[in-house]
């Protein structure tokens, strides 16, 4: 009598059993089945990239070879099953250096949004320091050389053309091979204020030189004024260490 009691009894509880455990199985299976497809995921996000990389460099002047590395989604996120995903630029952010792209679903059973790491390598020709350089002194042409270099690699636009870095001073020091940058140098001052400078002024069909004193210091490139011969005193843009180029 007891055998079959305790044998009805383990019916009843594999019964029960079933009924709470199957239908958690597959919730659980169906859930595993909608979650996102992380490759496919991470191909729409390379293909966005190229084309609004492509149509940037259309726009360009200068002729850079691109490159995009894709990182990695945070392995802990489980993104339930979208039809359409949205990439996107985040705010204050672009297509340049170690960025991120916002990814987020328009039309899905759950709305998300995701940021994933990005890498964008911009290759063109630039100046690069051939020989180490100290702090301070004045650069010339010994001083560098052009190869290929990452762009994008930071933030300081680099010096592309020779003529403006052409006798400024390093900022800091330089290192062989190092790409040259905007906030490396500073512009040269080449005379005091009170120095003797040779003032010039030229427009179509006449040039006239003369000679003033500088009412301050003067750097390469910067604006100074020059008080004449005769008093009067005019502004104009450092051109090198004894002439001023008036602003007429």
């Amino acid at each position: 009598m007891n055998g079959n009691v305790n044998r009805a009894s383990l019916l009843w509880l594999l019964r029960g059993l079933s009924a709470w455990v199957f239908p958690c199985l597959l919730v659980a299976t169906a859930q595993a089945q909608t979650l996102v497809n992380e490759q496919e995921l991470l191909g729409q996000a390379r293909h966005w990239l190229v084309q609004s990389i492509s149509k940037s460099r259309a726009q360009g002047d200068v002729p850079l070879r691109m490159e995009v590395t894709l990182g990695a989604l945070d392995s802990r996120l489980r993104l339930a099953s979208c039809a359409r995903v949205e990439p996107y630029l985040p705010p204050g952010t672009r297509l340049w250096g170690k960025t991120r792209l916002g990814l987020r679903c328009m039309e899905g059973a759950s709305r998300w949004n995701v940021f994933l790491p990005v890498t964008v390598k911009a290759i063109g020709r630039a100046w690069v320091v051939r020989r180490d350089v100290a702090p301070g002194a004045t650069l010339g042409a010994a001083d560098l050389m052009q190869a290929e270099v990452d762009w994008a690699e930071e933030a300081s636009p680099v010096m592309a053309d020779a003529t403006p870095w052409q006798g400024q001073a390093a900022t800091r020091a330089l290192t062989t091979g190092q790409t040259l940058r905007q906030n490396m140098l500073r512009p040269m001052q080449v005379f005091q204020a009170g120095a003797q400078v040779r003032v010039q002024a030229q427009g179509p069909g006449f040039q006239i030189t003369s000679d003033g004193q500088a009412l301050s210091a003067g750097v390469v490139g910067q604006p100074t004024r020059v008080r004449m011969d005769n008093g009067r005193v005019m502004s104009g843009t450092v051109l090198d260490a004894r002439t001023v180029q008036l602003e007429i």
